[in-house]
């Protein structure tokens, strides 16, 4: 008896387990040509909204005008440029942006860690360098002809903004040391400067 219920058993967990290998689900929420599409749309749109830094910082003072930085929450907390407001690239939902950037006609101006030099670790370049194949004769062949990938963050922000809606954005164009006078930073690494103490009253 106890045999015959525990062959039972095994027989309908194996058709149990058949059935869950066997399921088939729809499709992913994933479309290539829906990127591609918006890609080629794209490109136009930003080639004319690529500004310089003097342009990027006169932009800043318009009322209503949002800096959006889509980098990770640790590097934003580090040091990001003063005034900024955050959301995080993989928290990008229409939702999300929609609390940060209520209104689609808002002003916004983005930058990533690839337009600012002179600080390797908290504005760390996105480059995919070219890698060695085979023999070393090779691949110094193929490294001569090939050159690094930038695979800077403006760029999917700059798509991603564009299909949620958002077309009035600029992009910082400019590849901007870190101690230019002209920009102010903030975050946790940032040096406060002392408050300039008050001349003494006259007497």
């Amino acid at each position: 008896m106890k045999t015959r219920l525990l062959a039972v058993l095994f027989l309908l967990l194996a058709v149990a387990t058949g059935s869950a290998q066997d399921a088939k689900y729809p499709k992913a929420k994933v479309s290539f040509d829906d990127f591609k599409g918006l890609v080629a749309e794209v490109e136009g749109h930003r080639a004319s909204r690529l500004i310089d830094l003097n342009t990027f910082l006169e932009m800043s003072k318009e009322p209503g005008v949002i800096i959006l930085d889509s980098r990770s929450d640790f590097r934003f907390d580090r040091i990001h440029v003063k005034g900024a407001r955050h959301l995080a690239f993989t928290d990008f939902t229409q939702d999300n942006l929609a609390k940060v950037i209520p209104s689609f006609d808002t002003k916004i101006l983005i930058y990533c860690n690839n337009n600012f030099d002179g600080n390797q670790k908290d504005f760390a370049s996105k480059v995919a360098l070219p890698r060695s194949r085979s023999s070393k004769a090779v691949a110094s062949q193929i490294a001569a002809q090939e050159k690094p990938l930038m695979m800077a963050l403006n760029i999917p922000t700059y798509i991603n903004l564009y299909g949620y809606g958002y077309r009035n954005v600029y992009e910082l164009h400019e590849l901007v040391k870190v101690s230019d006078p002209r920009i102010t930073f903030e975050g946790t690494v940032v040096e406060q400067k002392p408050a300039t103490a008050a001349p003494p009253a006259a007497k």
